[in-house]
């Protein structure tokens, strides 16, 4: 089975989003550099950060990510966001109504079963979660393998959380990436077990 990363851009104080989930300038590194991040025109990075970003979005095979986020995009026109094959949803609502059946997305109930059914559709390929309260939660579960965060130069003071509402004390080990980009500091630490 593939690893388990939860990930996000992030701001220093460790936020995701202000109290409006409004990311403010946490993608900016995404759109100001001068390398095409992928063929939507739209994402441009430094070359330092396509090296580093490129080869791991390539990697990814399913996204979890909770009913708020899925929400706030309009659950992606029914389309996993950057090339992933699925997103699973993390939810105690039912499916939308009207959802297309046939749309690539997956509504669970619960973080275990969601990662369940990311490996499930992943196989040998990364399961990614988003940060926030269900990245948090699947942290809480002993479930994440690697934490990548992509650090901007910004303190938002307030808003959502990287973490989500963790309570409890998990251990890193050190960093063993650490890339600075344009306006962005990449990190990945594996989750101490």
């Amino acid at each position: 089975m593939g690893k388990v990363v939860m990930y996000s851009s992030v701001s220093v104080d460790a936020f995701i989003a202000d109290e409006n989930d409004q990311p403010g300038p946490l993608f900016d590194w995404l759109l100001g550099g001068d390398v095409l991040l992928d063929e939507s025109g739209a994402l441009k990075v430094s070359q330092t950060s396509y090296d580093y970003i490129r080869p791991y979005w390539d990697e990814i095979g399913v996204t979890i990510a909770g009913r708020h986020v899925f929400d706030l995009t309009d659950g992606w026109d029914g389309k996993p966001p950057g090339g992933i094959d699925h997103v699973v949803v993390v939810t105690h609502r039912p499916v939308p109504e009207g959802w297309d059946p046939e749309a690539p997305f997956h509504f669970v109930d619960g973080v275990e079963a969601a990662v369940a059914k990311a490996q499930e559709l992943a196989g040998d390929r990364i399961v990614e979660v988003a940060a926030g309260d269900v990245g948090g939660q699947v942290l809480a579960a002993g479930l994440v393998d690697e934490v990548r965060m992509d650090v901007v130069p910004v303190v938002f003071g307030s808003g959502k959380r990287y973490f989500g509402s963790v309570d409890a004390q998990h251990l890193l080990e050190d960093p063993d990436v650490v890339i600075q980009g344009n306006r962005v500091l990449h990190l990945r630490y594996r989750v101490r077990r």
